[in-house]
């Protein structure tokens, strides 16, 4: 294999397929990173046996071939090189890579491609596909995978919940104390519904590689090659990139009778006095088990109204916020983590929130204002 490549390209994709190598690999080959030449273009694919990242550059190739290069030791040593040509040389009978780029050169030995796992770079033909934009998956992905659960205690909870029906794919995360969800309306109805569980983790890379691209994203749902016809992977594809994730195996918890079906009190408040506030709030309430109450009133004439932040720590002090907005109906007081609701205005991702809730033992609700399909519901603390 010898080719040219630009080293800013080389550098930005060994970034991207390099989040799929393990930290602490099981089978040594998965440390490395697959480096095949596709069709005038670099392939580069990595794996840790349940995600895959394949990523293609533009190179000038001279002659075809691939080669395994150890992933951490290669994106340094690229990283490292000056924003230039990079030649990539390979002995095909000592797999010996020779690495040049201006007045600098390095030789790496590499390994046989031939002993690295099969990485899915297309989906098999028959599988059901549906098709994205890459900023409506992104913006999803971003503002529902922060409710997904962080630890494996309940596996179905570390994932996101990916609902196909008609023309509306719908993405739930809950991780018990929070609950998001997101509709997207597809281009063309769904042949079958379907549901299935992604990892979070996996979407939040995905929504990585989506910030270089604004081709449309196909999602594939594969099934096991014999058996059940029950889909145990998802593929994402463009023209630059394909991720393949194994699918989370179990029934993701009924979140409809969670959703309040109203509300009593509603605010619609700047997001950005809001954050400002959560934030100080957040200052003394980590120290006292991030909770903040907020406090709701309404003058009935003029709809104008304040909510209140307050937190309270023992032996540390206080904190008081006032947020003016539009306020309709009896007004209260609820109780909730300053962490959860601070990063819920983080990826609410419109001006104005509509924060609603019902009493001080019903959820609180977040909705962007101007922006339909989305919910945030974070469970209320105890009023102290």
């Amino acid at each position: 294999m010898n080719l040219v490549i630009q080293q800013e390209n080389l550098k930005h994709a060994l970034v991207h397929v390099s989040r799929a190598v393990p930290g602490k690999a099981v089978i040594p080959v998965l440390s490395n990173v697959l480096l095949t030449t596709d069709q005038g273009r670099l392939r580069l694919s990595a794996t840790d046996l349940n995600l895959a990242i394949t990523v293609w550059v533009g190179a000038q190739i001279t002659q075809d071939g691939s080669v395994l290069l150890p992933a951490g030791l290669f994106a340094d040593l690229v990283a490292g090189l000056p924003n230039d040509a990079v030649t990539l040389a390979v002995n095909p009978d000592h797999h010996l890579v020779t690495v040049t780029a201006g007045r600098f050169s390095t030789e790496l030995n590499g390994i046989a491609a031939e002993e690295f796992p099969t990485v899915p770079v297309t989906p098999p033909d028959g599988a059901p596909q549906v098709t994205f934009t890459a900023a409506t998956l992104k913006a999803a992905i971003h503002q529902v995978a922060c409710a997904a659960a962080t630890t494996d205690t309940r596996p179905v909870l570390a994932g996101v919940a990916v609902r196909l029906q008609d023309a509306v794919a719908t993405l739930t995360a809950a991780d018990g104390i929070r609950l998001a969800v997101k509709q997207i309306a597809l281009p063309e109805p769904v042949a079958t519904p379907q549901e299935v569980i992604i990892p979070a983790p996996a979407l939040r890379e995905l929504g990585g590689l989506l910030s270089d691209t604004t081709a449309p994203v196909s999602m594939s749902l594969v099934p096991p090659a014999t058996g059940s016809s029950a889909a145990t992977q998802a593929i994402f594809t463009t023209d630059h990139f394909t991720l393949t994730t194994r699918l989370i195996d179990g029934q993701f918890p009924d979140v409809a009778r969670i959703l309040p079906k109203g509300c009593t009190t509603r605010a619609i408040l700047e997001v950005r006095e809001l954050n400002r506030a959560v934030k100080l709030a957040a200052l003394i309430a980590r120290v006292s088990q991030n909770v903040v109450k907020l406090s709701v009133s309404v003058d009935a004439a003029t709809h104008a109204g304040t909510v209140m932040l307050s937190a309270n720590a023992a032996g540390i002090g206080a904190n008081t916020g006032a947020v003016e907005g539009q306020v309709t109906g009896e007004g209260g007081q609820i109780a909730l983590n300053v962490t959860y609701l601070g990063d819920a205005l983080a990826v609410i991702g419109t001006p104005q929130v509509a924060f609603e809730m019902v009493t001080a033992q019903a959820p609180g609700v977040l909705r962007p204002v101007g922006q339909n399909g989305y919910v945030h519901l974070i469970m209320p603390m105890a009023l102290r």
